[in-house]
């Protein structure tokens, strides 16, 4: 019996494609990259800089899978949340390092970096945030995580990406009407404000963690195993 079922299997499963060289398209793709920082420096020392990165950034997305998408989409769908809380790590992480470059700014009485980016507490900001959540889902992807679906060949991240620019140029053009209806009495709240440095990053540390808590919580209930 268990003979006819091995036969059977065999017998029905396909013959595997023999895989392509991929060598001489890396090749290409090598001498193009290095081509295209070169035309980049011309313009400047920092764009090649930025091309790498990118290009790293975009490489190390691919291969771990990381997805703000998934991380938020998941949970609902089928219960996991290991990329929840990769993504909380990466907050926690985050967070230290920001702290640290924003406070030696403020050690070595410098301009705080990145102050343009405290945005209003608004109603727009929440419906934005739920909209932009809620396409991402739609669209299999965030920011990131279009532009990497759009590399691998994805055509439903493609015309996703097409949206997107549409939408942010629709965005930018209208922003200053909006920030002036909406925004002009909004509070900005910026946590070493109101907690202080050190308070602020053990607030948000502790949100981290106890978002991390329920996280991992959410998946042994939902699929008997937190691991």
């Amino acid at each position: 019996m268990e003979e006819e079922k091995i036969q059977r299997s065999t017998r029905t499963r396909a013959p595997r494609k023999p895989k392509k060289n991929q060598i001489p398209i890396a090749i290409v793709v090598t001498i193009l990259v290095v081509a295209a920082g070169v035309y980049l420096g011309l313009g400047s020392e920092k764009l090649p800089v930025y091309w790498i990165i990118g290009l790293c950034f975009g490489f190390i997305l691919q291969r771990a899978r990381f997805c703000f998408t998934a991380s938020v989409r998941d949970p609902s769908l089928t219960g996991s949340t290991s990329l929840t809380r990769a993504v909380l790590i990466a907050f926690a992480v985050t967070t230290i390092g920001f702290t640290a470059i924003k406070y030696g700014a403020v050690l070595n009485g410098q301009e705080i970096p990145g102050m343009s980016s405290v945005a209003p507490i608004s109603l727009p900001l929440a419906l934005g945030a739920v909209f932009f959540g809620i396409g991402m889902v739609i669209a299999g992807g965030c920011a990131s995580g279009t532009l990497m679906r759009v590399g691998e060949g994805f055509t439903m991240q493609m015309l996703a990406l097409v949206f997107f620019v549409v939408g942010s140029f629709w965005g930018a053009h209208d922003m200053g009407f909006w920030d002036g209806v909406f925004n002009t009495n909004a509070p900005k709240i910026f946590l070493p404000d109101v907690f202080g440095w050190f308070g602020a990053l053990v607030v948000q540390g502790l949100i981290i963690l106890l978002l991390y808590i329920a996280a991992r919580q959410w998946q042994k209930k939902k699929m008997g195993t937190a691991d």
